[in-house]
Formats: C-alpha cells, structure tokens, sequence
C-alpha cells in the first residue's frame, strides 16, 4: 500500500478517522468526501489508485453510475464497496456496477488492508452490464441475514449469477436453499426465462426420468399421453434440482450424459432435443459419504460442485433472529394473521433454542405466536408458553419411571394446550398429533442411520418413498 493514492467516501467521521489512521499507517494518502457531490470534484481533480465508499451518503446512493467513474486521468478506479446495508440486494448491486469487492459493516481492518493491496495488484474494476440486476431486485426480499456467514455467500451469489456456471448449494433442510437458488436465477441473464424447481425426494424413482426428461405416448404403462419434462419446461432457464442426493443412480446416469451433450430424448422417443439451461443443485446430505457408499457419482457430483454455495443453520446465524422474527410477522400480518410486533425479552428466548427445523421452523413458530398471543406485543411468556407446549423428545421420556406413562402424560398436557385447542376447533386434532409424532420418529431413524433414507426406512418398517413424502409433508414449502 506503500505510496498509493485512496480515496475514501464516506459520511461517518469516527468511520472516516478509523480508515484514515488504518491506511495512512501503511503508508497511502487518502482523501476523505463526505459525499457524492465532494467524491465528483475529487475525482476530476485527482487521480487515485483505489476509491473506498459507503453505499447511504447524504446526497444518493454510491452505487448508482458507480461503473461509468473516471479519475483526473480519464481511468476507471478499482472501488471497494464498504456498507451496512449488509443485504444480498447490496452485494448484487455491487457487482453489477464492476465493484472489486463488498465489504461488510463492522469490516476487520486487517481484511480491509488486505482487500486494498488485492485491489492495488489487480489495478482495474472488473466491468459488467447485466440489467437483470437492476430488475430483479424486489425478489431477494426475503433472504434475510447480516451474520458473518451470509454476507460470504452473499458475495459468492453475487459473483456466480451473472453466469452459466452450474451451482450446488449446501445446508441443512429448512435453510432457505430453494430462495438462493431463485435470487441466482432473477439475478442472471435468465431472469425473464422460466425457473423450475423439482424436488427429487418426492418422485417415485420409476418416474424420475419421465418427470425431468418427459415421455411420448405408451413410452410406458400408464402413459396415455406424451408428457412435456422438466428440462422441456425450463428451456431458456434455470433448472433447479433439490434433495439432488436422493436422485437414484441410473438418472443420475442419465443427468451426466445430458449435462456433458447438451441433448437429452424423451423417455420412449427416438429424437434427441437441444437443451439451454442452466443447472443448480441442493442438497441436506454429505454427496462425499454418499459416493463413498455407491449411492451418488463422482463425475455427476464434480459436474454440479462448480460453484458451491455453504447456508447456515440458524443455530450459526442467531444474530439474524431478531430481523429474520419481525420479517415473519409481517408477512403473517400481510396474509391475514394478526399483527404482532416482538420484544427483545422474546428475541431473547428465542435465541435460547435449538432450531433443528431452521428458518422455516422459525417461519411456522412466529405465525403460531402471531395466532395464539392474545396481545399486540408478543413477550418472553408467550415464547415460553407456546415451547411448553410440545416437550422435546427426549423430556417426553424423563418425565417419570414408566416411559409409557410418561408418554401418555404429554400427549395428555399437549392436548390441553392452545395449539390443540386451535387443531381440534378446524377439525385436524389427530393429523396434528400424528405430524408430531411421526416427524420426531423420522428424525430419530434419520439420525441413526446417518441420514440413509434406506436404512432408516427398514428401520421405521416404511418403504423409501413414504418416507421421502412423509419428509416433504413434514417440512413444508422452503422459507
């Protein structure tokens, strides 16, 4: 940084005097403007070798015309985005306008230092036009996360959506994968194409070909009539496979061949059709172990493994809570749920759970509490009464000598408790019951056969594809 010429934009004086006394220690000039208007008269009268900005300055956005800047020199400068609207909309932005890198408010100094020499090497911004960009916006809503761990995959999402690169996201069920999955495509080119989803743990394996590949007519028994696939449908687009680790081993044959061809033929066809799409994965399950037990291959896994995006679970991301509660709320309140506001007291209880059921159980715990609190302002009590509710499993069988009646005991406090009562008044008494149970013995088998949906299957006396649907029933749409 010896020598360099920065120039730093940026209304916050205490922010200001930390990144002047950082720079200046390792030997570079910096300029300070305090806004747009001061940033436009520097840069005319100087040249620089980095630019530094905020993004919310007091006269605009410093993102917007951010890749049409020129210095005294008629250059362009590489710029370091520096911002506390730590959103994935922000990151996007930053890319879009040719940004060399998003940093993050409160930033690590060093990791600042770091990013200016990175800057200082590569010596030019990296220029790109992408309009879906700016049009796509509105649509990444509803990822919510500030947490040190989003921002990285928010910076991955940005950099990767502008391409055709294929995408494998990874994390626990409930995290939000099919919403990423959705800003990378609105992100993209793409964005006015179709997006497709298909669940691939709900597709009986006898029908996995016919659904992503389609069928011609008495292709096979039951085949009345010719059928259009996913691959078909999302021509132009995104295909996005979830649970891609239960796709079963001769589709994923099929998948390869039609990855590395760019062709694929109907089930039952003769005439192979071009494909133009771009493919994103996601999965809940460890793809290494399931190669190194003859489940998944290889070759299919490092074709989707280009660009691997890491969610984590909420339990690593407790920060984004609170933000994450109150979006819940609204949209409760927007789809006819009461509105409710949340205290800190009850954030706090919150924070104190687990989470195995990730943000889509927060999603489904904050519009129970947004039903069942009868105040306006939903408190700690009320987190703590409506947890009380269900015991934990393994409370269920500590609660006396005889597990029976143990068991017996808590189904008998469960059914007194408002979430009950609710169940029993819209006639769904025992279908919510049974949903509790059965997802918690689902876990249980899961959790001991290391997630193997066919060992835990026998194990629950069940057939593969009950367990899949039961799953999916159990969790619900992604949040």
């Amino acid at each position: 940084m010896q020598g360099a010429h920065l120039l730093l934009v940026e209304d916050d004086a205490a922010i200001a005097t930390v990144i002047r006394l950082a720079v200046t220690g390792d030997g570079a000039r910096i300029d300070v403007a305090a806004n747009l208007a001061a940033r436009d008269q520097l840069l005319s009268e100087n040249i620089y070798d980095v630019l530094l900005t905020d993004v919310v300055l007091p006269d605009g956005n410093g993102l917007v015309g951010l890749s049409g800047l020129r210095d005294a020199a008629g250059k362009s400068v590489p710029t370091i985005i520096l911002s506390a609207q730590n959103t994935l909309d922000t990151a996007i932005r930053a890319e879009a306008e040719g940004a060399f890198e998003y940093l993050p408010k409160p930033f690590d100094i060093d990791a600042l230092s770091s990013t200016i020499n990175d800057a200082l090497r590569r010596g030019v911004t990296q220029s790109h036009s992408h309009d879906a960009f700016e049009s796509s916006a509105a649509s990444h809503g509803s990822i919510i996360g500030r947490a040190d761990a989003m921002q990285a995959a928010y910076r991955t999402l940005a950099r990767v959506a502008p391409t055709d690169l294929s995408v494998l996201i990874l994390g626990e069920s409930g995290t939000g994968k099919e919403l990423v999955a959705r800003a990378i495509h609105d992100a993209s080119p793409r964005c006015d194409a179709p997006f497709v989803a298909v669940n691939m743990a709900a597709i009986p394996r006898e029908l996995v070909e016919s659904e992503l590949f389609g069928h011609e007519k008495g292709a096979f028994t039951g085949a009345v009539a010719r059928a259009v696939g996913r691959f078909a449908q999302a021509d132009g687009g995104t295909l996005f496979l979830d649970e891609i680790g239960d796709m079963p081993l001769e589709a994923q044959t099929r998948l390869l061949r039609v990855l590395q061809s760019g062709e694929f033929t109907p089930v039952g066809g003769r005439t192979a059709q071009n494909t133009n799409i771009r493919i994103i994965a996601a999965t809940n399950q460890d793809l290494p172990a399931l190669i190194a037990d003859g489940q998944f291959r290889e070759d299919l896994y490092y074709r989707l493994n280009v660009i691997p995006i890491c969610l984590p679970p909420l339990r690593e991301r407790l920060s984004d809570l609170g933000a994450l509660a109150n979006h819940f709320l609204q949209m409760g309140a927007k789809n006819g749920l009461p509105h409710k506001n949340i205290g800190k007291d009850a954030v706090a209880a919150l924070s104190r759970y687990e989470w195995p059921g990730n943000v889509r159980e927060l999603s489904n715990v904050m519009q129970r509490l947004a039903l069942l609190t009868r105040a306006d302002h939903i408190g700690a009590d009320d987190v703590a009464d409506l947890f009380a509710t269900i015991p934990a499993p393994d409370a269920i069988l500590s609660n006396g000598h005889d597990p029976h009646t143990a068991l017996v005991d808590a189904v008998t406090r469960w059914l007194a408790s408002p979430t009950a009562l609710v169940a029993e008044r819209e006639g769904r008494l025992h279908g919510a019951l049974t949903d509790i149970v059965e997802q918690e013995l689902i876990r249980h088998a899961l959790d001991k056969t290391g997630g193997n949906q066919i060992r835990a299957a026998a194990l629950l006396g069940i057939n593969r594809n009950t367990l899949r649907l039961k799953r999916r029933h159990g969790e619900g749409a992604s949040p």
